[in-house]
């Protein structure tokens, strides 16, 4: 009897065991089921995002079209469409409409932007819509004299910048670029391209710009397709954190992160130098004056030589297009005069209307985004006194055309002081 019930219960155990295997035969079939089926789920987002927004060869293909019929040239024509050596490489685009690649052209690395027909709707699982056509380049029409082209491009600009002195100088830079096989001629396609070029504020900016380097330099075009030297480093401070941590990481955690993703203190100095000389020549500069309206790190890079590029021109916008746009604005409170991301007027409450001069000049806002950059690793010795002509910076108020004086001491106390420190060293 004894030995019976131990054969029973020695079947019982071994029955209980294989269940127990069996189930966890089933729990890791299922776990490897939804992981295979989630994994297939976030890899088809990822396609379909990738396939919407990188269109690079839809770009090249409408461009190069137009080119091949005479409607269009430009100094990149010839090399992106008959020769092949200008091409596309790692997509950047974040809008399906505006195009942004990595692109290589001979010797040099650059970015190349192209702008496209959008998208009307679209879900995913579902067929797009048909796309809004590309800018047609119909102007400037034919039998337009390079006389009358000139007379174009100066009464755009002056819709743009307002009444500049040396707006005619600016027209002389911008037909010498137009000229794209340097034969000494502005042809009806290359005028055509030059035109669609200066319909894009980031492109007027970008040559208003870059003969001070503030800005990468415009290596050449064909059509609204335009490529710019590459900037080796960006965003000026700071990493780029997966997608899925972005929602999960506080920002005051994230702020302490970016300040250990920074050159070492002398080379951030002279990268801080070329962002207070980029203040200072927008401020009354040769074509007006302009304001900053997002100073967000991403905006801006350095180069092997560290000095600083601001890589998206569409975070400055003229003065006079600034107070034209708040005169429009009706207001309940201040919060409700905002341009951009951070250029600000104050509202009167009495009409209801925001009042046009900018509450907080460039210096300032540009001293807030250094605080924290300069003040990290900055020499012992140093650090009271910057820390002091930072808060003196941060507290400029109002219109800085009404404070010349204040606003120009400050720039070139701050300037003075950083460039003690940096002068004997081999980052100067």
């Amino acid at each position: 009897l004894v030995f019976k019930l131990r054969i029973c219960m020695c079947c019982f155990s071994a029955h209980t065991l294989q269940a127990r295997i069996s189930f966890v035969r089933v729990k890791y079939l299922f776990l490897t089921w939804l992981t295979v089926l989630v994994g297939s789920w976030v890899l088809y987002v990822q396609y379909s995002t990738y396939t919407e927004l990188c269109r690079g060869h839809e770009c090249k293909n409408a461009i190069c079209d137009k080119y091949r019929r005479g409607i269009i040239d430009g100094s990149a024509c010839s090399s992106l469409c008959d020769k092949d050596t200008l091409y596309m490489s790692r997509c950047l685009s974040t809008l399906p409409n505006n195009q942004v690649y990595t692109g290589s052209w001979g010797d040099h690395d650059g970015i190349i932007r192209c702008k496209l027909g959008e998208v009307l709707h679209y879900e995913l699982g579902e067929e797009p819509e048909p796309r809004r056509e590309a800018p047609v380049f119909d102007k400037p029409t034919r039998g337009t004299s390079v006389e009358k082209f000139r007379e174009m491009v100066l009464n755009h600009l002056k819709s743009k910048l307002g009444e500049q002195a040396n707006l005619a100088s600016l027209v002389s830079q911008i037909l010498s670029v137009a000229d794209g096989n340097k034969d000494g001629h502005v042809s009806l396609p290359e005028a055509r391209s030059t035109w669609a070029l200066l319909q894009m504020d980031e492109v007027l900016l970008g040559l208003l710009l870059q003969d001070r380097g503030h800005t990468p330099r415009l290596l050449g075009y064909c059509g609204d397709l335009y490529m710019t030297e590459q900037v080796p480093y960006g965003p000026l401070y700071g990493m780029s954190l997966p997608w899925p941590l972005v929602s999960w990481v506080p920002s005051g955690v994230q702020r302490s992160l970016d300040q250990w993703f920074t050159p070492s203190w002398p080379r951030k100095a002279k990268i801080s130098m070329g962002l207070l000389e980029l203040v200072e020549d927008i401020f009354h500069g040769t074509y007006g004056s302009f304001l900053i309206c997002d100073l967000s790190a991403a905006h801006f890079g350095y180069t092997d030589r560290h000095e600083l590029r601001l890589t998206d021109t569409r975070a400055v916008v003229p003065e006079d297009e600034f107070r034209r746009s708040m005169r429009a604005l009706k207001c309940e409170a201040d919060a409700d005069c905002v341009y951009g991301v951070d250029c600000r007027a104050s509202c009167d409450v009495a009409k209801r209307r925001c009042r046009e001069d900018p509450i907080q000049p460039n210096l300032a806002k540009a001293c807030s985004a250094l605080k924290d950059y300069l003040l990290r690793g900055a020499p012992s010795e140093l650090s009271e006194e910057l820390e002091r002509q930072l808060y003196a910076c941060m507290a400029l108020k109002g219109n800085a055309g009404q404070m010349n004086m204040e606003h120009s001491l400050i720039l070139n106390n701050l300037k003075a002081l950083l460039w003690r420190q940096i002068s004997h060293t081999k980052d100067s």
